[in-house]
């Protein structure tokens, strides 16, 4: 069995356009990327119990404005924003997973 891959990334315009090995195609928002990043200062880590405290992110306008981006060894992709965020490392399947959840 082949293993999911990504074949191409684009930034076009306002949007990330990612193709799949398996012929599919994802567009996503770059407000909607911003607004999903999955680091801990934007989803939180677990303490020592486990819990995770979400923490309160406060976006500007600079938030949603990509500045560049990157792809990580063969497993991500790592955008840097226009207000200096850029510890967000979206993984392909976390990204694929994304794709599914909005179609």
């Amino acid at each position: 069995m082949a293993t999911l891959a990504l074949t191409n990334l684009q930034v076009v315009g306002n949007e990330l356009a990612l193709a799949w090995t398996d012929g599919e195609e994802n567009y996503f928002p770059l407000d909607f990327l911003r607004r999903s990043c999955p680091c801990a200062l934007c989803e939180g880590e677990p303490d020592v119990l486990g819990r995770i405290l979400k923490p309160n992110v406060n976006h500007t306008p600079g938030s949603f404005t990509l500045k560049s981006h990157h792809i990580v060894g063969g497993y991500g992709w790592q955008p840097t924003w226009a207000d200096g965020h850029q510890s967000g490392i979206y993984s392909f399947s976390y990204l694929r997973r994304l794709g599914e959840a909005i179609e």
